[in-house]
């Protein structure tokens, strides 16, 4: 279940109230009158089955108390009561499939910033990959795979394409071509300098290596590979399954494509740069297909149960 905690000016209480009241899907419902000081009102607090919040949030909007109050929703781990367990059983769907649009929305647009952590885990997650192309080891493939922070502007991109908040969707794209430019241009810096130490050699990267080889070599499974990502990327992240997010961060080899693209590059092997971009713009793109698609339709379901509450 969810909390909500809403500052509602007083000319407004009386229906807040009667609005939450209305909902079976609401419980444990209190209000405080003129408790609030900062903006000044009552608040009006009360616990929210998560696949009905969608829809209670939305009409709390419409009242205009995002705008003259406040709405401040928390998510909540363990809550032993039998009224919420009944607001569980009233409320249509399955908790575990509700799309909160607020909720993704927030995520989205912090994950548009370029922060510091992000470029670093950017540039972490190259290296690390690019010494695995070399060596021809899957583990520290997977390793960078998880290391990666791409998925979030992925994410933020495509909740900004479906809002059509163009602002947003610029944004997120900046900062995801500029954390692959960075991390590829790290690279190609740390390549020479390991290859300056006699760490590695241009006949690592054109030896045969049949563990990692798939990186540079794309074929119409990729886009597939990539598609089902992207959909169970975004399931993952709106019903809050972060165990399956992982699963999907090493499916997906836009970190370690671009890491190779890089070393190639480093070399000048022309064939495995070219290939390895192939391999990572098919990647992104269908990722971000299946994300916009995903969307769209979990938002259309997502509109037809908040009518039904």
């Amino acid at each position: 279940m969810l909390h909500v905690r809403v500052i509602s000016p007083p000319d407004l209480t009386a229906v807040t109230v009667g609005l939450l009241q209305a909902s079976p899907a609401v419980t444990h419902l209190w209000v405080s009158e003129g408790s609030a000081r900062k903006p000044q009102g009552d608040v009006v607090s009360c616990d929210v089955a998560r696949e009905a919040a969608a829809g209670v949030i939305g009409r709390l909007r419409d009242l205009g108390l995002s705008r003259d109050g406040a709405i401040v929703v928390e998510r909540l781990d363990i809550i032993l009561s039998a009224a919420a367990d009944r607001a569980e059983r009233d409320a249509p769907g399955e908790g575990a499939d509700a799309l909160i649009w607020e909720e993704l929305e927030q995520n989205a647009g912090e994950e548009t910033r370029l922060s510091v952590s992000y470029l670093t885990f950017m540039v972490i997650a190259m290296l690390i990959a690019s010494i695995g192309v070399l060596l021809d080891q899957p583990i520290l493939i997977v390793g960078a795979m998880v290391v990666g922070p791409e998925f979030g502007p992925l994410v933020a991109l495509c909740v900004s394409i479906v809002a059509r908040r163009h602002r947003q969707a610029r944004a997120a794209l900046g900062a995801l071509v500029l954390g692959f430019l960075l991390g590829m241009a790290a690279t190609v810096l740390f390549t020479w300098v390991l290859t300056a130490l006699g760490l590695v050699h241009e006949s690592m990267l054109i030896a045969e290596r049949p563990m990692t080889s798939f990186i540079w070599q794309p074929d119409a499974l990729s886009w597939i590979v990539g598609f089902l990502a992207g959909i169970a990327g975004v399931l993952a992240l709106t019903s809050a399954k972060s165990g399956a997010l992982v699963g999907v961060l090493i499916s997906v080899t836009t970190v370690p494509a671009a890491a190779n693209a890089a070393v190639a590059v480093a070399y000048w092997v022309p064939s495995e740069a070219v290939g390895s971009s192939i391999q990572l713009l098919i990647n992104l793109t269908s990722i971000i297909l299946a994300g916009v698609l995903t969307l769209i339709v979990q938002r259309a379901r997502q509109n037809r149960l908040a009518r039904v509450i």
